[in-house]
């Protein structure tokens, strides 16, 4: 067999397209399609059903098609590998993060590694959770961090920070004098939540049902300084992360106040591909976020 062929076909099916896997390899089309002919003959079999747009691959194709990307996959793998052996200049990590840990975690972890690894280039790159994940999963990066436990047998999945819950209000809320809410205080409130379907959401939704309470959510929002300003200017009130809202807390523009029958956490994972290499800089990092 030959890998040049193979990697032909692979590509072709990866992108769905001839021309596509030609211009990655900086070849002809009907370079590729010869290519992909030559595999089927050699192999005795047909690998796909017709060559063009709506390829569709028969049994033996899907086949060699999962056995061809691992294939690859521990090419790039080996790549990132040598990679680490090339000057200390070079030497790179590439971190994607949720909001919440990308925006008000990270920061300080990373300011703390590049006091110990000053050659060390980080690139923090925040995105959804579900982004994150398939990342990860697709060797796109070489850490990543989530707000939800993640359950995929490539991915390594481990627990590193818990965040209580508040519910956060503007000054002049009538809420604002209580010590403490119960979840029933919340009733006939506007809440003002993160997007639709967010992991964070649903646990809201979830306390809220469990506890029979009734309230308004005509506002979301994507980001958590917008959520943090709305609630500043009295649109309404607001559960959000603790460490997520520090510093208005602390400088009076928000209060905070726990939920005392039934206290809630968000707790942050760090996900990490089983077949990635863990370079020297990466197990530095790893390590730091662990022992905080």
């Amino acid at each position: 067999m030959n890998l040049n062929q193979l990697k032909l076909f692979y590509l072709a099916v990866k992108h769905k397209s001839l021309s596509h896997a030609a211009e990655e390899l900086n070849i002809t089309q009907p370079a590729v399609t010869k290519g992909i002919q030559r595999l089927q003959e050699y192999y005795e079999v047909p690998l796909v059903h017709k060559l063009g747009k709506n390829m569709e691959l028969t049994l033996a194709g899907d086949n060699l098609f999962q056995i061809a990307k691992k294939i690859f996959d521990l090419e790039n793998i080996a790549d990132d590998c040598m990679t680490d052996f090339q000057s200390e200049n070079l030497k790179h990590l590439k971190i994607n993060a949720s909001e919440s840990f990308g925006a008000y975690y990270l920061p300080e972890f990373i300011n703390r590694f590049n006091v110990k690894s000053p050659k060390v280039r980080v690139t923090l790159e925040v995105l959804s959770n579900q982004l994150v994940v398939e990342n990860t999963i697709n060797l796109k990066n070489d850490i990543g961090f989530v707000s939800f436990p993640v359950k995929d047998r490539k991915l390594n999945t481990i627990e590193i920070v818990k965040d209580e819950i508040v519910i956060i209000l503007g000054t002049s809320h009538s809420l604002a004098q209580k010590k403490q809410l119960k979840a029933t205080d919340l009733e006939g409130h506007m809440i003002i939540m993160h997007e639709q379907g967010s992991y964070f959401q649903k646990m809201i939704h979830d306390l809220l049902k469990a506890n029979n309470v009734s309230v308004t959510m005509p506002i979301t929002f994507s980001n958590n300084e917008a959520i943090k300003r709305a609630v500043e200017g009295g649109t309404g009130i607001a559960p959000i992360s603790k460490k997520v809202a520090a510093k208005e807390i602390e400088s009076g523009k928000l209060i905070a106040l726990s939920l005392s029958s039934t206290a809630l956490y968000r707790t942050f994972y760090m996900i990490h591909h089983m077949e990635k290499h863990i370079s020297e800089p990466l197990k530095q990092f790893m390590n730091l976020i662990q022992q905080q």
